[in-house]
């Protein structure tokens, strides 16, 4: 069975559909710049050419950096423009799809899904924590496999700052930090998160999880095992893509 899944990040679009019984793309992905400023309209228009790219005509599962409710109403647009705020993004991105049935959830949860189902987290019970390093700190809490929605650990403040001001991958770059360097700010909010939550697990996705090697060995002093996600920055699409399965627009 496939479906599309499409990945909303603060740099980049990018979608292709899923093959769901492998747990992995059917078709390499294709991506756009996220635009600048990142309004419902321009992200709308993004999300269209990536889907037309494919010449898909079926169900779509979408991620969106921030919070979503409902399935649809976004709450919180820490990386991309305000006027998300309070958009019914199901709604907008179907009309723009031309009705193409469509469904939403948080970039992170939907990335955390598709590890625990595919991935490093499949058969972990216990705590496990998802950590998305990107543009911002997506995050994903699941408890014995069971997933708590819209958890947002990204916006912890640490040392008097938002998390992901200073442990993204967009602060490494920003700062020109070094891996060492950034390994050590990753590894102060790892323990912050690892002090509230107590995790078994924590996985660490986004685009850094290919490049875990230059990074993970220098973090030092978690109790909690640290592992790369399988799926790496794919983890997102495929999770789009399943949410949208769960879900009656897939039939």
């Amino acid at each position: 069975m496939q479906i599309f899944g499409l990945d909303i990040g603060g740099s980049g679009i990018k979608g292709a559909p899923v093959d769901l019984d492998k747990g992995d793309l059917a078709q390499e992905r294709h991506k756009v710049l996220t635009p600048h400023p990142a309004t419902p309209d321009s992200v709308a228009d993004g999300v269209r050419q990536v889907v037309e790219y494919f010449g898909w005509t079926g169900p779509v599962g979408l991620t969106f950096p921030g919070v979503v409710t409902d399935g649809s109403t976004i709450r919180t647009a820490a990386n991309v423009d305000k006027g998300w705020i309070d958009t019914d993004a199901r709604a907008l991105f179907g009309e723009r799809l031309g009705g193409l049935p469509v469904t939403v959830v948080n970039d992170a949860d939907a990335a955390g899904v598709a590890e625990m189902h595919f991935g490093a987290g499949r058969g972990r019970k216990g705590t496990v924590v998802l950590l998305t390093f990107g543009t911002g700190i997506g995050s994903a809490l699941f408890i014995d496999g069971r997933l708590v929605p819209n958890t947002e650990l990204g916006h912890l403040e640490l040392n008097g700052h938002d998390a992901e001001k200073r442990a993204s991958s967009k602060a490494k770059e920003d700062e020109d930090l070094t891996w060492e360097h950034w390994a050590r700010r990753v590894q102060k909010y790892l323990a912050h998160v690892e002090m509230l939550f107590s995790p078994e697990l924590f996985i660490i996705g986004g685009g850094v999880s290919r490049k875990a090697h230059k990074f993970l060995p220098h973090i030092e002093g978690i109790r909690a095992e640290i592992v790369p996600a399988q799926l790496q920055n794919n983890a997102g699409i495929v999770g789009a893509a399943m949410h949208a399965a769960e879900t009656d627009i897939a039939g």
